[in-house]
């Protein structure tokens, strides 16, 4: 790998998460995909290893520092090398923190912030509906206000630790003449009356990840639950966003990067006319080009997200769109041509090379579709030309 100037404590906990990935992730990845099985057991060896928090300023217990995007962006990226969907339990937890982060008053994130830096609790991100996906201004999901109460009433699809979190920040519609505007966002903790879950999806990939409806049928939660201030939920919306799609490229840098690892030991080891496949030249070329674009992917993302850290005050939507687009469309090109490379036996379960691609279809769908993130880099380069 280049060298990325990694601080002597990214390096530390980019080589903390490989271990993890190699000892703990990839033994069990081919099962836990199989059965579905959620990752507590991983998630502990994370928090054993003061991973949870690397996002997390460190006055709540975590590792944030000056560089909290980058740490999220180098744990995701190791873990997901293993398994895409085993990693989500720390990226997901990851989206669903972030409006804490960048919203929350200082009671609010002294009580949820501590307990997710230590890996105790984890989080998921209520945005997502059924016909309010990419159109984040469709929602329906209502919060009343009643006293010093909301009542929530709504549905919540396709939410990544969906039942196995205890923190969700969710998103609702509290005046639903003013559109985005009048989106709010709240705390809502698992166990209180009205907050319960819909089924677990049975998904092509990331199976060993939680997928599951959020349901509100008057859910009632104080106010002091509100993230910010009343019709600001949009706001925080898209500023979650800016930091966490890296996370979300990153996830497809690791899968690339796995499928890319082996793809060249099985070119290597399989032999075709007397001879390993990797001695044909069509096919190191193959290689040669997966191995590019990667890397690439890799570059962007890191640059985002340093970009990210090191600009508070900026909006990095272009930048942050740049690196989910891009570092997906890779991973999903580079695992479809690593099940080339294994030919026959790649499109076997048996193999590890197919799950990367199942894994991998995902990062061109959520957290915006790749065509809302070509969409969203349009605008900003024609909204730079009439600023000059």
């Amino acid at each position: 790998m280049l060298d990325y100037g990694l601080t002597e404590e990214q390096v530390f906990i980019r080589d903390c998460a490989r271990e993890i990935a190699d000892k703990k992730i990839r033994p069990v990845a081919a099962e836990y995909d199989r059965e579905e099985i959620f990752p507590w057991d991983i998630i502990k060896a994370l928090a054993a290893a003061d991973l949870c928090g690397v996002y997390i300023d460190e006055k709540y217990g975590g590792l944030g520092g000056t560089s909290p995007i980058m740490n999220m962006v180098l744990v995701t990226e190791e873990l997901s090398k293993a398994c895409g969907g085993i990693s989500l339990a720390f990226a997901a937890t990851g989206l669903g923190t972030i409006p804490i982060i960048v919203s929350a008053s200082e009671e609010q994130k002294e009580q949820y912030l501590p307990d997710i830096a230590a890996g105790k609790k984890l989080a998921a991100f209520g945005l997502t509906e059924a016909n309010a996906g990419s159109n984040v201004a469709g929602m329906t999901t209502r919060a009343v206000k009643d006293g010093d109460d909301y009542i929530i009433n709504g549905t919540k699809q396709w939410i990544t630790n969906g039942g196995e979190a205890d923190i969700y920040t969710v998103f609702a519609v509290t005046n639903p003449e003013k559109g985005a505007r009048g989106i709010s966002a709240f705390i809502v903790e698992k166990g209180t009356e009205g907050f319960d879950f819909g089924k677990k999806e049975d998904k092509l990939g990331i199976r060993a990840s939680a997928t599951r409806e959020l349901v509100f049928q008057n859910c009632r939660v104080p106010k002091s639950q509100l993230l910010g201030r009343e019709g600001t939920g949009f706001i925080t919306a898209m500023k979650t966003f800016d930091m966490s799609r890296p996370g979300v490229a990153a996830q497809a840098v690791g899968i690339a990067a796995g499928a890319l690892d082996l793809a060249v030991e099985f070119s290597s080891q399989r032999k075709q006319f007397g001879q390993p496949v990797s001695s044909f030249q069509g096919l190191r070329f193959m290689l040669a080009d997966m191995a590019m674009k990667v890397e690439a992917s890799r570059a962007l993302v890191y640059a985002t997200a340093r970009y990210i850290d090191n600009n508070p005050n900026v909006r990095p939507t272009m930048y942050a769109a740049m690196s989910k687009c891009f570092a997906s469309d890779v991973a999903m090109e580079v695992t479809t041509n690593a099940i080339q490379v294994y030919g026959g036996h790649g499109y076997m379960r048996e193999y590890p090379i197919e799950k990367y691609m199942r894994d991998a279809k995902i990062t061109q769908i959520y957290e915006g579709t790749n065509q809302i993130q070509r969409d969203e880099i349009g605008r900003a380069l024609i909204q730079e030309l009439h600023n000059k």
